[in-house]
């Protein structure tokens, strides 16, 4: 009976689910246009890996720490007394690609300026609430050091999406190649740690945590997830600004050590992808719903009564549908939920101007008020905060 496991049965599973679901996406339809066709999910980080373990292992990471604090942007020289190896390393991982188009990033910004209050909203209860009911990932973040600290977490996270979308993302004064580059190490951290969890080997279905593959997941719940809700709310938005939305979470995914191959070249390839990697995926766990419950208690902070936990609930619902909200435990509201069934399309057609405002409803000030208290909560307060890698798993 001890063959019968829990962790074997699912390892099982997922060895059939390799079998049912083999990497088919084409690295002709990436970024790079060729590859070698290895499915992503049997390739990590083999440059910052090996590092990131001899640096837990040498016992430097809190010294590092210490030192990486002081880099926080992008054209920054790095700090002195870095390890030669991390100093090599880091060197080498804060360029952009060969392919990044300077023009697009910077129009981008635009992209982001004009839609600023839909992404806020839009990534933390779109993607953020998604990453709950994506199993790997829900088991990562809960069981690894992050999952100590949600709130802590939650802040890092939303400062990935904060600088990605700023004016000057990765420009030298900006901090997205910080970012980026930082929370490549700490996924390096992860992958060496979270084997020696006793917790997290008890339920994972892998070895490794953190496949390239695990990332175009995560990516596909951030960039094509908003996409897709911005396009079925029928914002208009100009060919070339969505391009260069795409554009930027490409050199995004690149900076964060995913290979060219595997990056969609558009976003038709990029939802081609999403079906195949993130949509089957999805599901609860335990963890997932436990995770999901914090995020919906976090509008506490800046709540005034717009972001109580039903509101909040009700957008997750209205943002994932039933099935997902019922994976998540999330009850339904009598009042949000048919408020935004009907009102919400009407409500972004007078944002856009394609209705006419004056005779607009009560409940469109409140959207209004709504999608700025969520940017806020999600975006703005990214406040200055130090990514550091991980030394650590959750103690229980």
């Amino acid at each position: 009976m001890d063959s019968l496991s829990r962790r074997n049965i699912l390892k099982a599973g997922a060895v059939g689910a390799a079998l049912a679901l083999p990497w088919t996406w084409p690295a002709s339809a990436s970024v790079a246009g060729t590859g070698a066709g290895v499915d992503p999910r049997w390739v990590w980080d083999p440059e910052a890996d090996p590092l990131v373990a001899d640096l837990i292992e040498r016992g430097d990471v809190p010294h590092v720490n210490e030192l990486l604090r002081t880099w926080k942007k992008n054209g920054q020289a790095l700090p002195a007394g870095l390890p030669t190896d991390l100093r090599d390393f880091i060197e080498y991982a804060r360029r952009l690609p060969s392919w990044a188009d300077p023009a697009k990033l910077d129009l981008a910004v635009e992209f982001n300026e004009k839609r600023g209050l839909y992404l806020g909203v839009l990534y933390g209860l779109a993607s953020g609430m998604m990453s709950t009911v994506i199993p790997k990932e829900a088991l990562a973040v809960y069981y690894s050091q992050g999952g100590a600290d949600m709130k802590d977490r939650i802040s890092k996270t939303a400062k990935l999406g904060y600088d990605i979308g700023s004016t000057n993302a990765f420009k030298p004064d900006g901090e997205m190649i910080v970012t980026a580059v930082k929370t490549r190490l700490v996924h390096a951290a992860v992958r060496h740690l979270l084997p020696q969890s006793p917790y997290w080997t008890q339920v994972a279905d892998e070895d490794i945590p953190i496949s390239q593959r695990d990332i175009m997941v995560t990516w596909h719940s951030l960039p094509t997830t908003v996409m897709r809700k911005l396009t079925a709310w029928k914002v208009p938005i100009p060919a070339d600004e969505s391009a260069a939305f795409l554009h930027s979470w490409q050199v995004g995914a690149y900076m964060l050590g995913v290979r060219a191959e595997y990056i969609p070249n558009s976003w038709a390839e990029a939802d081609s992808q999403a079906e195949q990697v993130l949509d089957p995926i999805l599901r609860a766990t335990p963890e997932g719903i436990k995770l999901a419950d914090i995020l919906l208690n976090l509008g506490s902070s800046v709540d005034a009564g717009i972001l109580s936990k039903p509101i909040l609930g009700a957008f997750t619902r209205f943002m994932l549908g039933d099935e997902i909200a019922a994976w998540l435990k999330i009850p339904r509201e009598p009042v949000w939920d048919p408020l935004l069934r009907t009102a919400w399309g009407p409500f972004v057609a007078v944002r856009e101007g394609l209705l006419p405002f004056p005779l607009a409803p009560k409940a469109y000030w409140l959207f209004d008020e709504f999608l700025r208290k969520a940017a806020l909560l999600f975006l703005s307060e990214a406040r200055p905060i130090s990514i550091e890698i991980p030394v650590t798993n959750r103690p229980t």
